[in-house]
């Protein structure tokens, strides 16, 4: 049985020079409404403890329109400008609610560059993707497929520091639950081996970052030798981007294959609730512990079992997963971080340090079900 869900597929496609000037100057527009609604949000809460709605903000775009300064607001698509102020309030919600920090400004260079357009600002005809304010449809590298007869309810342009051109369509499709399955796992995460089964597979850590390390220092290294401003150095910048790409499409393309095996091959995944924002304070596992991307390869987990009929489950961070007996139970208080491989005390059942703290984590899990 099929379950319909929300589901956005990414590709990438490259505008004409109209089409790529267009889209610059929306970003540029979407940024400064959304900076310009939060700095006046901030300033209504610290002058008079005065909390600003969507609505109000809304009005203000309207008023701003109006003014000689900001006319150029209305050269680009409305739409994108109403859901920056969207995200905001969005952003705005999810602070009141404790479960995010307060929103911040949005940089000309640090911050991803995106326009979102809902289903009344582009047209989607005969498989072809044209924006309002644009005459031509968008050159799209179909990597796959849409779902059959997919409407796509909202399209989402982004331009990365690479300067790639990628746009996100949000399509409602219908997604095959997978036949059930008595197999479950433990996954215990780790720096050496990405992550470790209780079946006793060990997953190599691929260390993409690494591989990439003297290019990318080389890269830098010419960065700052460039003049501020000069053309060479948004060269040698773009250069120093392309890198950083390169080593997330490796990473997220090999986290996805490896969520995906798991997911489909284990009714049940259990892994450990890890806090990587803790953990990276060692700053000597700091970088290999980015690399690994841990997090990410969470949410890929959780997603992908909600699709599929799947469950995922996260045991306690605290649990002692490595210096308990996977075997008897007991706990090996002197376990030292330097020993891969010990000998239970108790039971004489020997260990290797990561698969049996994965044989633990998936009877931690099992016992929560």
């Amino acid at each position: 049985m099929g379950e319909v869900v929300k589901r956005a597929y990414k590709y990438r496609f490259y505008p004409s020079p109209e089409q790529a000037e267009q889209l610059s100057r929306t970003f540029g527009c979407v940024r400064l409404v959304y900076n310009r609604a939060l700095e006046a949000r901030t300033r209504a809460w610290a002058v008079d403890r005065q909390r600003i709605t969507y609505v109000q903000t809304s009005a203000w775009l309207t008023e701003w329109k109006r003014t000689e300064g900001l006319a150029f607001l209305n050269e680009v698509s409305s739409v994108p400008l109403q859901q920056a102020l969207r995200h905001l309030q969005a952003g705005f919600a999810a602070f009141w609610d404790k479960r995010a920090r307060y929103p911040r400004f949005k940089s000309k260079r640090k911050s991803r560059v995106s326009a979102e357009y809902t289903r009344s600002a582009f047209r989607w005809r005969d498989g072809q993707l044209t924006l309002a304010k644009m005459d031509t449809p968008l050159s799209i590298v179909w990597s796959r497929p849409l779902p059959e007869a997919a409407q796509p309810s909202t399209v989402t342009v982004s331009r990365d520091s690479a300067g790639r051109w990628f746009v996100s369509i949000l399509v409602e499709t219908t997604i095959e639950r997978l036949p059930a399955t008595e197999f479950a796992v433990g996954v215990d995460a780790g720096v050496t081996s990405l992550v470790t089964l209780s079946t006793g597979e060990k997953i190599a850590n691929p260390r993409h970052e690494r591989i990439d390390r003297g290019k990318l220092a080389k890269a830098q290294r010419a960065l700052a030798r460039k003049q501020n401003g000069s053309a060479n150095r948004t060269k040698a910048r773009l250069k120093v981007a392309r890198i950083h790409a390169r080593i997330v499409d490796r990473r997220r393309d090999h986290l996805h294959k490896l969520s995906t095996r798991l997911v489909r091959k284990n009714q049940t995944v259990v892994i450990e609730d890890l806090s990587v924002r803790n953990m990276v304070r060692n700053h000597s596992l700091a970088r290999a512990i980015y690399d690994a991307a841990w997090a990410e390869l969470r949410s890929m987990l959780e997603y992908k079992a909600a699709w599929y009929g799947r469950t995922v489950i996260a045991v306690d961070r605290w649990l002692p997963s490595s210096k308990t007996c996977s075997a008897c139970g007991r706990i090996n208080t002197t376990l030292t971080l330097s020993v891969r491989a010990w000998t239970c005390p108790g039971c004489d059942a020997v260990h290797d340090r990561d698969v049996n703290a994965a044989r633990n984590i998936l009877a931690a899990g099992l016992a929560e079900r």
